[in-house]
């Protein structure tokens, strides 16, 4: 069976899975552009998401450090704040890149996530987040982000060690073409602006 191909305008959920394969946050996009291997997605300010907390009722930064990946997470109904996003997602790649825009539509910077790649669904990419993150700022100066967070989960069994190698390595990557002002990073899709008569991509009912 051939892997699902998306027409600009269908909505896709991005999945992102746990070790175990339990399922902790659910991320709409509309489709910009598919070829059947990478996708273009938007996910404007204010849009529904399913995230996810600490069991005990903490949001995820207001545990200490060695607590972060050893207390168990549940699911809730939550919102993508504050930024709107457009999101390359290529299924061979451990990374996606997200272009982050604010409220006017201006374009703000990079936001590399690094993420172990598990291939499309019916309905959406599904993905492991690997923790450990690259920053881009306009101009390509870059830097790495939660590489403590990124330890701790390799020895919480969050993420394993060859992960976290093959992780750094697709950051050094990344971090290479933001040096050299190729693409992703030569301004392509800075300029972006959704269909005007686009609504917010939705979640499917019974998530939660």
């Amino acid at each position: 069976m051939r892997d699902p191909h998306w027409t600009p305008g269908d909505t896709v959920v991005e999945r992102f899975l746990r070790p175990d394969g339990s399922i902790g946050q659910h991320h709409p996009l509309r489709v910009v552009a598919d070829d059947g291997t990478v996708l273009l997605g938007w996910l404007p300010a204010d849009t529904p998401i399913i995230g996810s907390r600490l069991a005990d009722g903490r949001l995820f930064r207001d545990a200490p450090l060695e607590e972060r990946f050893r207390v168990p997470r549940v699911r809730v109904a939550d919102f993508w704040r504050d930024t709107s996003t457009l999101r390359r997602i290529a299924d061979d790649e451990w990374s996606s890149v997200w272009w982050f825009f604010d409220a006017d539509g201006h374009f703000l910077n990079w936001y590399v996530n690094l993420e172990v790649p598990l291939g499309r669904t019916p309905s959406g990419p599904d993905r492991i987040d690997g923790i450990l993150d690259v920053a881009v700022e306009p101009g390509g100066r870059w830097k790495w982000k939660d590489e403590d967070e990124a330890e701790e989960a390799v020895l919480a069994g969050r993420i394993t060690a060859g992960q976290l190698e093959r992780l750094r390595a697709e950051g050094e990557r990344i971090g290479a073409l933001a040096d050299a002002g190729r693409f992703p990073f030569d301004g392509t899709w800075t300029d972006f602006r959704p269909e005007p008569d686009w609504p917010a991509p939705g979640l499917p009912d019974g998530l939660l």
